[in-house]
C-alpha cells in the first residue's frame, strides 16, 4: 500500500533508557535456575545412559564395564572440552555393528587400539577444520547408514531376547531365526516382552500420575520392570568384573590395509554421528523459549570427540560419539550448560563403583530387548519419506542394503557411488521438443546441453523444414563446446537454405522472447525491472494490462514447468498451511519473498494497516475474522503472525486524524476501516504520557512516531486476535502460538517481537562462522 497521506513528523525521540538487567548466568539464565536445570538434566541422562551403555557393551561382545567407562569418559572429557555444550557423549549406537565385528575379529585389546587411532584421526580432522565438510554428505546416505545399522542391531539382538546368541552376520541371523523362534527360552522371551512393552507404553501413560511417572526415563523403567519380573529365575545376568587397571591396548595382527579400513570406519561413523547429533540437539535447544543457546563449534566438538576416544581406548572403554537420544533427553529435562553433561559422567562413574551389586541383578535379555528397540527406531519412516520426496530413495536403499550385507564403510561407499551416478544422470538428462507455432518452428531444449545430448539435438533440428523460421530456446545453465558447434553449424546451413534461425547463448535465457515479456527470474537478484511494461502503442492503452500479461506469460514459460508438479499435489491433497500471516496490503511487502515461502506454506490475509477488528465489530468487518476462523478451525494452522512495516500509509493517516473527531456515518470506506486502528493510536498516547517503553527496536532507536505507531499497532492487533474465541481456545490448549513482526522496507530487515520485553529484535542473516 503506498502512503495514503503525508504529514510533517516530529523529530525522532531517543530510545528509552534500558533498565539494568538482573544478574544472569550463561544464556541469560539466572545462576540458581541454571544449576537446578543442569542438575535435574544430569540425573535424567544418567538414568538413561546406564542401561543403554550396558546394553551396547553386551551387544558388541565387549566387557560390560566398557560401556560404563565410555559413558563416564564421554560425559566428562567431551563435556568439558566439546564445542556443543548440550550434546551428551557416550557409547556410540551407530558404532555397535562395527565394534562388534572388531571385537570378534581382533579381540578386545586390539579394538581398544583401533579406538585410540580413530580418536587421533578425529583430533587431526578437527585441527584441519573439516567438520563442516562432513555435513555435506547427503542425508540419504547418513540415514541409510543408520537404518542399515539399526536393522543389523535389531536382528542380532532378537536372538538374545529369544534366549540364543547373535550370529556373525545378518544373513546368518535370518537363516537361524526360524529355528530360534521354534525353540525360544520362555523366561528370557517374557523378560524381553516386558521390556519392549514398557518402552512402548511409558511415554503414553495418561493423567497426572503418568506425567509424574514419565520423569523416570523409559529405558530405566523398562529395565527395572524386567528385573522385577525376572527376579528368582535362572536367566543370564549382568556380570561386572572387579575394577582393576586396564590392560594396555595392542595393535591387531592384521595387514596395514585392514587396519586402515577399520580406523577409517570408526572415525567416519563416530564423527558423522557426533556432528549430526550436535546440529540436531542445537536445533532442539533453539526451539525452547528464552535466549538462544550458544551455537555449536563443530571443529572443536570433533577434536573433543577424538580426545574422548583416545582416553576411552587407553582405559578400556567402548568407542564414543555424541548421541541425539541422550542429548535431546538432556535438553528436554532442562539442561542449560555443559555442566549437565559433565555431571552425568560423574554420576555414571560413582554408579559403577558403588552400585555394582545392583547392576548384577539385571537380566541380559532386558538389555538385549532395550538395544533391539533402539535398533528398530533407527529405521525412521520419516527419513525414508524424506529421501523419496527428494528423489534420493535409490541412494538410501543402496546404502541400507550394502550396510546390512557388506558392512558400514562399504555401505557408505555404495551410497556415494549411487549418488554420483544419479547426479551425472540428472546432469546429462536433456529433453528436446520441436513445436510449430504461428508459422514458426520452436525448438525447446530443457536441461544441460552436453556432447551426450548432441545426437538427440541433431535429430530434433532435422525436423525443422528447410526455409522455415526457427527459434531455439535453451533452458539449461550449461552448454559445452560440442553442443555449441552443432547448433552453430545447423544454423549456418539452415540460413543458407533460405530460413531464419535465432540461437541463444549459454546463460539459459531464451534467445528470442517476444517483446514485452518478463526477462527476470524469481531466483535472480531483483532490480528496478521494467521488462514487462509495454512500450508506447496499443498495449499501453490498457494501462498496465500488457505488463501484467507479460508477467503471466513469463510465469507460464519459466516458472509453471517448475511448480506444476507441486501445485498438482496441492490441488489433490488440498491446502495444509502451518501459518496464518496477517500483513498490510502495501505493494512493497511481498510476503513470499520476505518469508522464503512457497505454494501451500502460508495462509495470507492482507488489508490496509494489517488490522484485526476485535469481536463485536459490525458485520462489514467480518471478512478478516472469517479468514482467521477458517485458518484456526478448519486449516488448523499452528501459528499466526501479525506483520507491520515501515512507511505505512495507514499509520500516517491515523496520525493525521489523531486530533480530529471520529468519522461520522457518512465517512468514506477507508476512514471507517481505519477506526480499527484508533485503539493503537490511543495505546501509543498512553505510553507517551506515562513514559513507559512498551515497544522498542533492539539495536537502534525508533525513528519517528509513524514507526512507533506501526510497532504499537502490531501489539494491539495481537491483543485483538486473542480476544477471538477460536484463537483464545487454541492458545489455551497450547496448539497455537502468536507472533509479532515488523519489516523495515528500506533496510530489507525483519524484526521479531519478544512480547516479554516489548522489543523487536532483528532477525539474523547468517549462521555464525565455525570457529574453535
Amino acid at each position: 500500500m503506498t502512503q495514503l497521506q503525508k504529514t510533517p513528523q516530529p523529530p525522532a525521540e531517543p530510545a528509552p533508557e534500558p533498565t539494568a538487567p538482573a544478574p544472569s548466568g550463561p544464556l541469560g539464565v539466572r545462576p540458581g535456575a541454571a544449576w537446578r536445570g543442569d542438575l535435574a538434566a544430569s540425573a535424567v541422562v544418567f538414568l538413561l545412559a546406564v542401561p543403554l551403555s550396558l546394553g551396547l557393551a553386551l551387544a558388541t561382545g565387549a566387557p560390560l564395564q566398557a560401556g560404563l567407562v565410555a559413558a563416564a569418559v564421554g560425559g566428562i572429557v567431551a563435556g568439558l572440552l566439546g564445542g556443543a555444550p548440550l550434546q551428551v557423549t557416550g557409547a556410540a549406537t551407530g558404532l555397535l555393528v562395527v565394534t562388534g565385528d572388531l571385537v570378534q575379529r581382533y579381540g578386545w585389546r586390539a579394538t581398544c587400539a583401533i579406538t585410540v587411532l580413530a580418536g587421533l584421526a578425529q583430533l587431526a580432522l578437527g585441527a584441519l577444520r573439516v567438520a563442516r565438510a562432513a555435513l555435506a554428505v547427503s542425508p540419504a546416505i547418513v540415514h541409510g547408514m543408520l537404518a542399515g545399522i539399526g536393522v543389523t542391531i535389531a536382528v542380532g539382538q532378537l536372538h538374545v531376547v529369544l534366549g540364543g546368541s547373535a550370529g556373525s552376520s545378518v544373513l546368518d541371523d535370518l537363516a537361524a531365526l526360524p529355528g530360534q523362534l521354534a525353540r525360544p527360552h520362555t523366561t528370557a522371551l517374557l523378560i524381553g516382552a516386558v521390556t519392549v512393552a514398557v518402552l512402548a507404553g511409558w511415554p503414553r501413560l495418561p493423567g497426572r500420575a503418568g506425567r509424574r511417572a514419565r520423569l523416570l526415563p523409559a529405558p530405566l523403567a523398562a529395565v527395572l520392570s524386567a528385573t522385577a519380573v525376572g527376579a528368582g529365575t535362572a536367566v543370564p545376568r549382568v556380570e561386572l568384573p572387579s575394577w582393576r587397571l586396564p590392560e594396555p591396548p595392542v595393535l591387531p595382527h592384521a595387514s596395514f590395509t585392514a587396519l586402515a579400513a577399520a580406523v577409517l570406519t570408526v572415525t567416519l561413523v563416530a564423527s558423522m554421528e557426533s556432528l549430526l547429533s550436535a546440529v540436531a540437539v542445537d536445533r532442539l535447544a533453539a526451539e525452547r523459549p528464552g535466549p538462544p543457546p550458544e551455537r555449536p563449534r563443530l571443529n572443536r566438538e570433533l577434536a573433543a570427540q577424538g580426545l574422548a576416544n583416545v582416553v576411552c581406548g587407553l582405559v578400556g572403554g567402548l568407542p564414543v560419539s555424541g548421541g541425539a537420544m541422550r542429548g535431546s533427553a538432556g535438553v528436554r529435562a532442562g539442561a542449560v550448560t555443559r555442566r549437565a553433561t559433565v555431571l552425568h559422567g560423574v554420576w555414571v562413574l560413582l554408579c559403577a563403583g558403588l552400585l555394582a551389586g545392583a547392576l548384577r541383578l539385571i537380566p541380559l535379555a532386558a538389555l538385549a530387548a532395550l538395544v533391539m528397540v533402539v535398533g528398530v527406531r533407527m529405521v525412521s519412516f520419516a527419513h525414508l519419506r524424506h529421501a523419496q520426496r527428494h528423489r534420493e530413495f535409490p541412494v538410501y536403499a543402496a546404502t541400507l542394503g550394502a550396510v546390512v550385507l557388506l558392512g558400514v564403510l562399504q555401505g557408505v561407499l555404495a551410497g556415494i557411488a549411487v549418488g554420483i551416478f544419479l547426479a551425472l544422470r540428472r546432469l546429462t538428462h536433456t529433453r528436446v521438443a520441436v513445436m510449430a507455432e504461428d508459422g514458426r518452428h520452436r525448438v525447446r531444449v530443457s536441461g544441460q546441453l552436453t556432447f551426450l545430448a548432441v545426437p538427440r539435438l541433431t535429430r530434433a533440428l532435422a525436423q525443422v523444414p528447410p526455409g522455415a523460421d526457427a527459434v531455439v530456446e535453451l533452458y539449461g545453465s550449461f552448454m559445452d563446446h560440442a553442443a555449441y558447434e552443432a547448433l552453430r553449424s545447423w544454423a549456418a546451413a539452415h540460413r543458407a537454405n533460405g530460413g531464419t534461425a535465432e540461437l541463444g547463448g549459454r546463460s539459459g535465457r531464451p534467445p528470442a522472447e517476444p517483446a514485452g515479456t518478463h526477462t527476470c527470474r524469481p531466483w535472480t537478484p531483483w532490480r528496478n525491472h521494467h521488462c514487462t511494461r509495454p512500450a508506447a502503442g496499443p498495449a499501453a492503452e490498457h494501462g498496465g494490462g500488457g505488463q501484467l500479461l507479460g508477467g503471466v506469460s513469463a510465469f507460464q514459460r519459466h516458472t509453471a514447468p517448475l511448480v506444476r508438479e507441486e501445485l498438482a499435489r496441492l490441488a489433490r491433497e488440498g491446502q495444509r498451511p502451518t501459518q496464518l500471516f496477517l500483513t498490510c496490503a502495501d505493494s512493497r511487502l511481498v510476503t513470499s519473498m520476505i518469508t522464503s515461502s512457497g505454494p501451500g506454506d502460508l495462509f495470507t490475509v492482507r488489508n490496509v494497516g494489517n488490522l484485526m477488528p476485535p469481536p463485536g465489530s459490525d458485520a462489514s468487518c467480518d471478512s478478516v475474522a472469517a479468514a482467521v476462523e477458517y485458518a484456526v478451525e478448519v486449516l488448523r494452522v499452528a501459528s499466526i503472525t501479525v506483520c507491520g512495516h515501515s512507511g505505512c500509509g495507514a499509520m500516517a493517516a491515523l496520525l493525521e486524524a489523531a486530533g480530529s473527531p471520529p468519522p461520522s456515518g457518512e465517512a468514506t470506506p477507508l476512514a471507517r476501516w481505519l477506526r480499527h486502528g484508533r485503539p493503537s493510536l490511543a495505546r501509543m498516547g498512553r505510553i507517551g504520557r506515562l513514559g513507559r517503553g512498551e515497544v522498542a527496536l533492539a539495536g537502534r532507536p525508533v525513528a519517528d512516531d509513524q514507526e512507533r505507531l506501526a510497532l504499537v499497532n502490531v501489539r494491539q492487533q495481537l491483543d485483538h486476535l486473542r480476544a477471538h474465541p477460536c484463537v483464545a481456545r487454541r492458545t489455551a490448549e497450547g496448539t497455537l502460538t502468536l507472533h509479532g513482526m515488523y519489516f523495515h522496507v528500506a533496510e530489507a530487515q525483519g524484526y521479531l517481537l519478544d512480547e516479554s520485553t516489548g522489543r523487536f529484535r532483528a532477525v539474523g542473516a547468517a549462521v555464525p562462522a565455525d570457529v574453535v
